[in-house]
């Protein structure tokens, strides 16, 4: 627990520079998804081993299709 501050630091710091686009743990599970924005599975494995957690990790890296939902739309038009 002492090394989560760091680890957010630096989660924050690529969420910032556009590199993270999200940040997901489940507390239930333990389990964490994060979907980057990077040119291949190398760069996002450079970011995932620079985490002061990645020690603790035992990570698998897919690259995605298709990635959709609501923040990805334009807002419904509302007629007044």
């Amino acid at each position: 627990m002492t090394l989560v501050p760091s680890h957010r630091t630096y989660i924050n710091h690529l969420i910032e520079k556009g590199i993270i686009d999200y940040y997901v743990v489940s507390m239930e599970t333990q389990r964490t998804w994060i979907t980057f924005t990077a040119k291949n599975k190398t760069e996002v494995k450079k970011y995932l081993l620079k985490s002061p957690l990645q020690k603790y990790w035992d990570f698998e890296i897919d690259e995605l299709f298709v990635v959709d939902g609501n923040q990805y739309r334009l807002p419904g038009v509302q007629l007044n």
